[in-house]
């Protein structure tokens, strides 16, 4: 991400504007969408996403980027929190092969601290009960 660690939010009033000022969430086309209470982040398919031109399959940092932005968006949506979280440790699991369609990933909040975030984060294509690969892992709220 090329935003400041430090900027304030208040600049982004919603979870659309926080995504389009994240250059990278541009370049890949990530859209938003809140669907009782929660975020959905949408990543529509483009050549360019793939990692392996033989299966296709989507390319392994694009995965691991859109679970990292589902997670903190989240964490920034359900808290308000005034600055970007930062993250602490994630762990990615690969389930399988992302194929070349669209993708969708989630995110939810399971333990809050004073300081530290446990955030969980899942991404899948067709069928939301089968993912393709899962986050866990910890952000820094200030």
């Amino acid at each position: 991400m090329e935003t400041n660690p430090s900027q304030s939010l208040a600049d982004a009033p919603s979870p659309e504007a926080l995504v389009d000022a994240i250059p990278y969430c541009r370049h890949l086309g990530v859209r938003v969408h809140i669907e009782n209470g929660q975020l959905t982040l949408h990543l529509p398919f483009a050549g360019h996403l793939i990692g392996n031109p033989m299966l296709p399959a989507l390319h392994g940092g694009v995965i691991g980027s859109l679970l990292e932005m589902a997670a903190l968006a989240q964490v920034i949506f359900e808290l308000r929190t005034a600055k970007l979280p930062k993250p602490v440790d994630i762990a990615i699991d690969y389930l399988h092969s992302g194929r070349a369609r669209d993708s969708f990933a989630r995110a939810r909040i399971a333990k809050q601290g004073r300081r530290v975030v446990n955030v969980q984060a899942e991404m899948w294509q067709d069928e939301r009960t089968k993912p393709i690969a899962t986050l866990r892992g910890h952000v820094l709220i200030e």
